[in-house]
């Protein structure tokens, strides 16, 4: 088990390809959240087999992105499981020097932004149960902005920074017991130039 480390930038092509797969994508954000999983248990989050959940663990593991974890129970079968990092970023300067790099950005950007939108559409049906204090909390915003490339950075990185406060934070209560009313919240945002 390595150092972990705040963010792993991910800069190579099979890497990218690596966790651009859907359920690979879908194992490795339960695993982020769980922290420690085992096959089995990821495997009844996501409904596929534990034959095929360990064939895509394994792959992941081959590049970097997850690694084995201290086992969290006495039975020596379970291989547990943990993210190498506190998280991966992607930047488009990284595969734009090639046209079958830029295609592979796209398609992976397109598969994580069409799993959010999925997260957040079963937030909407599902709402209703979540009760008042959560439905008030939730957030759906839009802003238009006029802003330099410059600037849209400097946003999205205080932007980060505050996330990143507040990821902490509930890191740091679980850790000291304090889960009480604590539910797994996922914040995106995005920021691009559009042209009406």
């Amino acid at each position: 088990m390595t150092d972990r480390k705040r963010d792993r930038r991910i800069q190579d092509l099979g890497t990218l390809k690596a966790i651009a797969h859907p359920l690979r994508m879908q194992l490795y954000r339960a695993l982020t959240i769980a922290r420690t999983a085992t096959a089995s248990q990821l495997a009844e989050q996501v409904d596929e087999a534990v034959s095929l959940v360990s064939y895509h663990l394994r792959k992941l593991a081959e590049h970097g992105l997850i690694e084995q974890a201290e086992p969290q129970t006495a039975d020596g079968r379970e291989r547990w499981w943990q993210p190498a990092s506190d998280g991966v970023s992607i930047h488009d300067e990284d595969f734009s020097d090639a046209p079958e790099k830029a295609a592979a950005h796209t398609a992976a950007s397109r598969l994580f932004f069409d799993q959010r939108a999925d997260l957040y559409r079963r937030f909407l049906d599902e709402r209703v149960h979540w009760g008042s204090e959560w439905s008030q909390a939730a957030d759906s915003s839009e802003w238009l902005l006029k802003l330099t490339p410059q600037e849209l950075a400097e946003l999205s990185r205080r932007m980060y920074g505050l996330v990143r406060e507040y990821e902490e934070r509930g890191r740091a209560a679980v850790a000291a017991g304090d889960t009480e009313g604590r539910e797994n919240v996922a914040v995106h945002t995005y920021g691009f130039p559009f042209r009406p």
